[in-house]
């Protein structure tokens, strides 16, 4: 019984080592072939995108998100725009993610500005700024209409609105 499992184990470990060799040498063998694909077209199998109203919260304050949204931001613009489409799109910034308007980098501020033009509302909520004790004058244009009372009650209130949250990293 003893050597029957012993021989067994090594069956078992020898088919999982197996495996593993098999598995690096298909990714060495794929990873040329990966390089040398070209882009595809996208080919949309559903109708045209028309009006879609995207809610965007940015609680963060790490830079990489922040930037990433903003990123998701200008793509989703364009894409409608491509695919027979509109964005009505609201970023809601509260908790942390007041960072984003506090003396942002010049490439961010370009950011902000550029989706501000093509329609993009910011609002920041009020909650946030007194917590954490900024006066909104020292955020990155933001004006008083701008300011809601809860970036959390916001995006709940933009929901019963038909507008999608749409939160990458959450």
């Amino acid at each position: 019984m003893k050597r029957t499992r012993n021989i067994l184990m090594a069956v078992i470990s020898s088919i999982f080592v197996a495996g593993v060799v098999y598995a690096a040498n298909d990714e060495k063998a794929q990873a040329p072939a990966a390089k040398l694909s070209s882009y595809v077209e996208p080919k949309m199998s559903h109708e045209q995108y028309g009006v879609m109203k995207i809610v965007v919260p940015i609680t963060t304050d790490d830079k990489a998100v922040q930037g990433m949204k903003l990123r998701n931001l200008e793509n989703s613009l364009d894409s409608a725009a491509k695919w027979g489409g509109q964005m009505q799109n609201t970023v809601v910034i509260y908790s942390k993610g007041v960072t984003l308007l506090k003396n942002p980098e010049p490439e961010t501020q370009k950011k902000i500005d550029a989706l501000k033009a093509r329609g993009v509302q910011f609002v920041v909520c009020d909650n946030s700024l007194r917590e954490q004790g900024i006066d909104f004058h020292q955020l990155y244009r933001v004006a008083d209409r701008d300011i809601v009372p809860s970036g959390f009650a916001e995006v709940a209130y933009l929901q019963t609105k038909k507008n999608y949250v749409v939160d990458p990293i959450n």
